[in-house]
């Protein structure tokens, strides 16, 4: 549990550094003008929350195989 929570505030200040150095661009105007935006971000929110329910699921049972292991 603890690396899923460092690998989740890692990624997510990534993400967040990422944002800020962003520049304007012209198509992300269009979209926000036509309110598609919303759309989008919904989108890549709902990818970005599975792939980190994956890793999670994943990071737990390898954890339940390393400990069948020993």
């Amino acid at each position: 549990m603890n690396k899923f929570v460092i690998r989740f505030v890692f990624f997510f200040s990534l993400l967040v550094s990422m944002t800020a150095q962003a520049q304007e661009v012209e198509m992300a105007d269009k979209f926000r003008e036509e309110g598609k935006i919303y759309v989008v971000i919904s989108v890549f929110a709902v990818i970005l929350i599975g792939l980190f329910v994956y890793v999670f699921l994943l990071d737990k049972k390898i954890g339940q195989l390393e400990e069948e292991n020993k």
